[in-house]
């Protein structure tokens, strides 16, 4: 399986990440962007910040994507998530995944972010007009 984890502080590449799962033996790809919302709550956000623990979640990305490829049969997974700030409209992670089939890349996707936004040691800092909060996981 192939497989492509990175922690930046760069923009993130949707084209890049496609390419990296894309194989000729895969009848499906599946893609989650996450991106800066402009509101939570009900209050305007002017920006996020993610912090990262880089070299810890990396390797829980990791156990995440051994976990997936042994629930499914998928080909190549891609997880590229982003640190630093962030505007409204930037994107702050994409999971990319394929398989054979689309029922496989699907459920790989969504375990990896739903996992990912649980247990991998990345920290978000939601900063408002009014004033900024460190945030868990949440919908």
């Amino acid at each position: 399986m192939n497989l492509d984890l990175q922690i930046l502080d760069t923009p993130l590449d949707l084209g890049a990440c496609v390419k990296l799962v894309s194989m000729p033996e895969s009848g499906g790809i599946q893609v989650f962007i996450g991106v800066v919302r402009n509101q939570t709550q009900g209050k305007k956000v002017i920006c996020l910040e993610y912090e990262a623990y880089v070299s810890m979640a990396l390797k829980e990305l990791d156990k995440i994507a051994a976990r997936a490829a042994t629930q499914w049969p998928v080909q190549a997974i891609a997880v590229h998530h982003r640190t630093g700030k962030l505007i409204v409209g930037e994107t702050a992670v994409i999971v990319a995944i394929s398989a054979a089939h689309r029922h496989a890349a699907i459920e790989a996707c969504r375990f990896i972010i739903d996992t990912l936004k649980t247990t991998v040691p990345i920290w978000k800092k939601e900063i408002f007009e009014d004033g900024e909060v460190w945030v868990a996981a949440h919908p």
